[in-house]
């Protein structure tokens, strides 16, 4: 299935029904009097995050959605029906924007959260509404209101804790594959991998975390450049950023140290708040060197960067260090929640006051 992480779409929210123009006629009831009732609500347009779906390509084919209209009201005082509410199910990381306004109505973020997107019309007041002392025979009724309509952009980015970044052919969707259970496409030339594929990789008893491929960069991507910045987007949530590197890459391409250098360079021209991400540099294709030659790449890369972030040595071809990565990963994530626990368990806590006077309390006798 094609992966499609933008399109558009045009919502219309129900009508109100009209209220009703009607009186009372029932035999041996002389002047009944009026009994016109209101009409019903129209339809709400709702979308719903749906942990089952990844993609947006549903919305290229239909764009146009409309909710139920409100039944008008009828004789004997009876409201109108109200329009059934319309429900649409997106994937679960999808940003809505007012194409018109340029809004942000909303994010969905988390399985089953629903977000209004255009509310349904009120339905109109029948003539019974309009009874009085001085008016026992209204002709009056209101027709109901529009509902919203809107013109929404929706783009899609993905929610993973990891994010892979690398130039073509680093071997992030080898690695992905070593690691979990996704198995994205996987070839000897560069640009291979064409969407972002998500894999969830699972460390021990119950614990795991997802993991991004996204596909390649090159130097000049926030520019427009390969597949330009189209796909940097989906690693602005993720928690942590591995950067690939292939440590013996084919002759003509770039030294690893510089291909690391000109990926941060890009990060920092599409989102700099992204560049100061923790990033940690994992040196892929080992295996491909002897223990003396690997130590010497790895030393001379790293004193090159003056790197400081965690370095790792793996083979996503033969599975080695990847068991080590995704331990030093997990416990890196499980830092970080009980950081967050323990933050938000410090600013609960009422401050406490500077002086035993603020508190109410006697002062201190003095002492000679």
């Amino acid at each position: 299935m094609k992966f499609v992480d933008e399109a558009t779409m045009r919502v219309q929210a129900g009508n109100g029904g009209a209220g009703a123009l009607s009186f009372r006629r029932e035999k041996y009831i002389p002047r009944g009097g009026p009994d016109g009732g209101d009409g019903g609500d129209g339809g709400d347009v709702i979308l719903v995050a749906d942990k089952s779906i990844n993609t947006l390509i549903d919305f290229r084919v239909r764009r146009k959605f409309r909710a139920e209209n409100g039944a008008p009201g009828a004789g004997r005082n009876c409201t109108g029906a109200s329009g059934g509410d319309l429900r649409i199910n997106v994937p679960v990381g999808t940003l809505i924007v007012d194409v018109d306004t340029r809004e942000l109505i909303g994010d969905l973020r988390e399985a089953d959260q629903e977000l209004r997107v255009a509310a349904g019309g009120e339905g109109g007041l029948g003539n019974a509404r309009f009874k009085s002392s001085v008016n026992r025979a209204p002709r009056k009724t209101t027709p109901g209101t529009e509902g919203e309509s809107r013109h929404l952009h929706l783009e899609l980015k993905l929610l993973a804790d990891i994010g892979l970044l690398g130039m073509p052919n680093a071997g992030k969707s080898t690695l992905i594959r070593a690691m979990s259970a996704a198995r994205p496409k996987v070839a000897d030339y560069p640009f291979t991998t064409l969407h972002p594929n998500l894999g969830v990789v699972s460390v021990g008893s119950a614990q795991s975390f997802v993991m991004a491929d996204i596909p390649g960069l090159i130097p000049g991507a926030a520019d427009g450049a390969g597949l330009g910045i189209r796909f940097l987007k989906h690693v602005q949530r993720t928690r942590l950023l591995l950067h690939l590197v292939d440590i013996a890459p084919p002759e003509g391409s770039e030294p690893p140290a510089q291909a690391v250098t000109s990926i941060a360079e890009e990060l920092q021209k599409f989102d700099s708040e992204l560049a100061s991400r923790p990033r940690w540099l994992v040196i892929n294709k080992c295996d491909l060197l002897d223990d003396a030659a690997r130590a010497e790449h790895r030393a001379a890369l790293v004193d090159s960067l003056a790197w400081d972030a965690p370095v790792f040595e793996v083979s996503a071809a033969t599975g080695e260090g990847c068991e080590a990565l995704a331990g030093a990963i997990m416990a890196w994530l499980d830092s970080q929640a009980a950081d967050a626990e323990a933050a938000t368990a410090f600013e609960s806590v009422e401050e406490l006051p500077e002086t035993r006077e603020a508190a109410g309390l006697p002062g201190l006798p003095e002492i000679d």
